[in-house]
């Protein structure tokens, strides 16, 4: 069953527009959400959550829409951006006393669990927390509670290797249950490399591609070799054509594979190669 339901979700701006975004998320998965700087990412999550409404289209998290019982609907949401939403003057007590008043959900148990282990300061203002320390805590008062989805904005940026490799195994075990999801918007596409199930990728406001990881980098290849050799039908289907001092780099479908030859290497590529390479042919269209 569906856990994320997004349908035809457009939002217009004066001088953008996100134009027919349309997705499922199955329970117990996790979504990739990726695009360059202003692709539309912040703003999709954002309609998600609520904090935006659409000009058009529809969202539905466990089968409830936001407009058929709001509470409800963001209770089952927990969120974590690149920017700490508590008020800096607070310390984590004031944190875990405002979060249990406000969600039925909030376990204090798992709370002050994750406060231990990621030694996050008791008796500190927010505002003199590292950034790591500012996320953690956010990851803390999101965890504590009994959600469905997580909506990850940038939230691991600025995180050491270790405190985001213990991140993306809280992740995998949210999941693990079969009924809670994560939709997981990041610049670092290393990490979608090792947690997520599904692709979804945007730019300029419009869907670009959306699979699972596994198939979408079986569609492609990476190609290399020199400049020179590239025949017209193999130059015609290539995506992202890169001049590197070696040769060449692009992206392609890997049906069209035959027209390679012998004359050039290709490998799978990674979902980051795959990215740039769709970046660099939309912005020279």
């Amino acid at each position: 069953m569906e856990l994320l339901e997004v349908k035809n979700l457009s939002k217009h701006y004066k001088n953008f527009d996100l134009k027919d975004i349309s997705f499922i998320l199955p329970k117990g998965y996790i979504m990739g959400y990726v695009g360059a700087n202003g692709s539309g990412k912040t703003t999709t999550l954002n309609l998600i959550t609520g904090v935006l409404k659409c000009t058009e289209g529809d969202v539905r998290i466990d089968g409830l829409s936001r407009e058929k019982g709001e509470q409800v609907y963001k209770e089952k949401i927990g969120y974590v951006g690149d920017e700490s939403y508590f008020p800096g003057h607070l310390k984590i007590k004031h944190i875990r006393t405002v979060i249990k008043n406000f969600y039925p959900t909030f376990s204090e148990d798992k709370f002050n669990g994750f406060i231990r282990n990621w030694n996050l300061p008791e008796n500190k203002p927010i505002k003199d927390f590292s950034r790591g320390m500012k996320v953690m805590l956010m990851f803390a008062s999101v965890l504590a509670r009994d959600t469905k989805l997580l909506v990850l904005d940038e939230a691991t940026n600025g995180l050491d290797p270790v405190m985001r490799t213990e991140i993306l195994k809280l992740l995998q075990e949210y999941v693990m249950d079969g009924e809670r999801s994560v939709i997981f918007s990041t610049h670092i596409l290393s990490d979608l490399e090792q947690i997520a199930d599904y692709i979804y990728f945007i730019h300029r406001g419009r869907t670009i591609l959306y699979d699972a990881k596994d198939e979408l980098i079986e569609n492609f290849l990476l190609v290399k070799g020199e400049s020179a050799k590239i025949p017209p039908a193999l130059k015609k289907e290539l995506i992202g054509l890169e001049e590197k001092t070696y040769g060449f780099e692009a992206i392609l479908p890997s049906d069209k594979a035959e027209l390679l030859g012998n004359a050039f290497l290709f490998e799978k590529p990674t979902i980051d190669q795959i990215v740039i390479h769709y970046i660099k042919n939309r912005e020279e269209q």
